[in-house]
């Protein structure tokens, strides 16, 4: 689900000296012209010399989000400085909406949904009107599947922003996720309306609605659009070679995924999806597929292993086949 943040470079600024504002001023420019260490070392100065300039503080605390970092490790690092950066800001001023919303947007980022929560929560008391926060509060709910609290969310920014495509979408999954599907096609259906059938993304999960509704001629109608809108959307073609299978148009489909690992070569439900149709005809090449998935995904490792298990003997393939394609 796609998170809304907002980047703002503040252009309220503290009490302060000439001096300041114009170190304020060159940092601002340095940012904007890329130069992003440079902006750093402005902006630490300025707090250096006045530790009250609480917006400093604030861009500063972008700068940490936005700055490469040689690893995994580093990243970390910088998104606790930027998370202290805000934190200060707001401690010298409480009444800044867009740096409550970058704190919830970096508790976002980090799954932290109900620290995510409050932060949103504390910028909308501050601007009810604000639409970021909103949307932005409505995906954390989601994602901790508080679903009437989302479409709440979602719904009034939808009267904010009654044209704009990103709210519908949001909802659109959020219902989905929910399990209500007609609910989610007429979202992604109003995306299409809004856009002139331009958004393969509102094609593929409409799509996976119809699917879900029991009507695969409509999704792969939709999921051919899609395609025809972006040639490289390997989920697509992931999508398209189920349904070829369950058609029994079996060459077509194993085609389909093939296409679907060479634009997407680590997404490794298109390696178990193969392995399950190919479980009972091609039992090394299934293997061969779900060994793949294994190394691509550990954290499922039980689940794949399980089919590896099953793979041994004529009635675990039969099995396999059987629960992925014709569930009884």
């Amino acid at each position: 689900m796609k998170k809304l943040v907002l980047i703002v470079t503040l252009a309220a600024l503290a009490v302060a000296c000439g001096s300041d504002k114009n170190l304020f001023q060159k940092a601002k420019l340095a940012t904007v012209q890329g130069k992003l260490p440079k902006a750093m070392e402005l902006y630490s100065r300025l707090i250096k010399k006045n530790p009250q300039f609480y917006p400093a503080y604030t861009n500063r605390g972008l700068l940490w989000e936005q700055i490469p970092a040689k690893d995994a490790a580093e990243k970390q690092k910088n998104l606790e400085f930027a998370k202290q950066d805000y934190l200060q800001s707001l401690a010298i001023n409480d009444k800044q909406p867009e740096t409550y919303n970058n704190l919830g947007a970096l508790s976002l980022d980090e799954r932290q949904y109900g620290d995510a929560i409050f932060y949103f929560t504390q910028a909308l008391a501050l601007r009810p009107s604000y639409f970021l926060a909103r949307m932005n509060r409505a995906i954390a709910y989601s994602k901790m599947g508080q679903f009437s609290q989302a479409l709440r969310d979602f719904s009034k920014a939808a009267n904010q922003r009654p044209n704009d495509p990103l709210v519908y979408l949001n909802r659109g999954l959020t219902y989905f996720d929910q399990g209500q599907y007609e609910s989610a096609i007429e979202d992604y259906s109003r995306i299409l309306s809004l856009t002139d059938q331009q958004d393969p993304r509102a094609f593929l999960e409409r799509a996976r609605a119809f699917i879900k509704l029991g009507y695969p001629s409509d999704a792969y109608a939709d999921l051919e659009q899609a395609v025809a809108l972006k040639p490289t959307y390997a989920l697509a073609y992931y999508y398209m070679g189920d349904l070829q299978f369950r058609r029994g148009e079996k060459e077509t489909a194993l085609a389909l995924l093939v296409r679907a690992k060479g634009l997407a070569n680590q997404y490794a439900p298109t390696y178990e999806l193969m392995g399950d149709m190919l479980s009972v005809e091609d039992p090394v090449s299934a293997v061969a597929n779900y060994k793949v998935a294994l190394s691509l995904d550990p954290s499922h490792a039980a689940r794949y292993q399980r089919k590896l298990d099953l793979m041994r003997t004529p009635e675990g393939r039969d099995r396999i086949l059987g629960n992925r394609f014709f569930p009884r």
